[in-house]
């Protein structure tokens, strides 16, 4: 999902941070490299990505990839594509099977890089999408609003397969909810697309609590992905309760927080015109300082456990379920030999207790989004006329 926004103040403006939504990578902007540790990425050993999660009947690699960035970091800033494909390709050769991209990330440039990249392995990975903000379905052009009409959505997906490579799609995430079309309209959609093999999963993204519930009852969800991270616990109060008692996966999207908890970011840092954070309160210089409690906490941890704060960050989400399977997004190599070696950390009971109560004592000051994008999580889907 990156997991990986939409506002005037946002990445690529109004409509380009809606479709950034829902897997914001590690940025840099203007913050600083990782600190040096004892697994330092300059002398990271290529450790093969250990373990298999469960999504619903879906079994992925315990850590995924975020692709979402892969065709802009920033607005004036495209990556090679050759070295996108090699930071794919790496990450499959380490174990990591699940990539995570959508239609809106790109637009649809994001899954013709990852359909070239996984095309000589296609059958030994697993591929998430998204459909539902408004893209045309042929020039990629973003228009105002959400599209979740059974007929738009069947279309979407024919053009996702062409520019993945692929005859199917393993997981189909709703981008978000369309506040005009009855959730179980969506799901009557998805099951004609998987009766024809062309989506095998489905999950929804920062849906509203009753719409998850009506969306499972219509046909089961394999995942939900919402942000989730050390300095974002949203989740926490509703969403992880339901998804366990439904026995949905969870995928959280940002789950280093923008890049936060890697410790790139200090007290002094500021971001650069078109990037989300500065549009965060807490990344303010207000909410900065105070909020850095928690990257200095994963940095303990990291001494402790020989490791880097991101991978302090991984690990906790990981510890928290076993069905939490985060995707941090990058378009560096190195963070991402970094990010998925957060599997080979573990704690003990005890160890994770003591973290959690650290992370509970810290609280973050400051709003994850602001209101123009905040305002599409939470949604409830309208009820479906009898």
């Amino acid at each position: 999902m990156t997991n990986e926004t939409q506002s005037g103040l946002a990445r690529r403006g109004f409509l380009g941070v809606a479709g950034g939504i829902a897997a914001l990578p590690l940025l840099a902007g203007s913050a600083k490299a990782h600190p040096a540790s004892a697994k330092a990425i300059g002398t990271y050993s290529p450790v093969k990505v250990d373990g298999r999660r469960k999504l619903g009947a879906l079994e992925v690699s315990a850590i995924g990839l975020g692709v979402q960035n892969m065709s802009r970091t920033y607005q004036t800033t495209i990556p090679r594509r050759a070295e996108m494909h090699n930071i794919i390709r790496t990450a499959y050769d380490r174990g990591v099977t699940f990539f995570d991209a959508a239609e809106a990330y790109g637009p649809h440039e994001v899954e013709r890089i990852l359909g070239e990249a996984v095309a000589p392995f296609r059958n030994d990975v697993e591929i998430a999408s998204k459909f539902g903000w408004n893209i045309d379905l042929e020039t990629g052009e973003r228009g105002p609003g959400l599209i979740s009409r059974p007929a738009h959505i069947k279309l979407a997906v024919e053009g996702m397969l062409e520019r993945l490579k692929t005859d199917r799609i393993d997981i189909l995430y709703q981008h978000r909810v369309d506040p005009e079309v009855p959730i179980e309209d969506v799901a009557g959609a998805i099951a004609d697309l998987r009766s024809e093999g062309k989506v095998l999963h489905w999950g929804l993204c920062e849906m509203g609590l009753d719409t998850l519930r009506r969306a499972h009852a219509a046909l089961p969800v394999a995942a939900v992905q919402s942000e989730y991270s050390m300095i974002w616990r949203g989740p926490e109060e509703g969403p992880l309760q339901v998804c366990e008692e439904l026995g949905i996966g969870f995928v959280p999207w940002s789950p280093l927080g923008v890049g936060f908890m890697t410790g790139a970011i200090d007290a002094n840092t500021r971001f650069a015109p078109g990037d989300i954070r500065g549009a965060e309160t807490r990344f303010s210089p207000e909410n900065l300082p105070h909020n850095l409690a928690l990257v200095e906490l994963a940095r303990e941890w990291g001494e402790r456990k020989e490791a880097t704060p991101g991978q302090i960050a991984l690990a906790w989400l990981m510890a928290q379920k076993p069905w939490i399977v985060p995707i941090p997004g990058t378009t560096q190599m190195a963070h991402m030999l970094e990010n998925s070696g957060a599997v080979d950390i573990s704690f003990t009971g005890e160890e994770l207790a003591e973290l959690n109560r650290a992370v509970d004592a810290i609280e973050v000051k400051g709003q994850r989004l602001p209101d123009a994008v905040l305002a599409y999580s939470g949604v409830e889907a309208p009820l479906k006329e009898q």
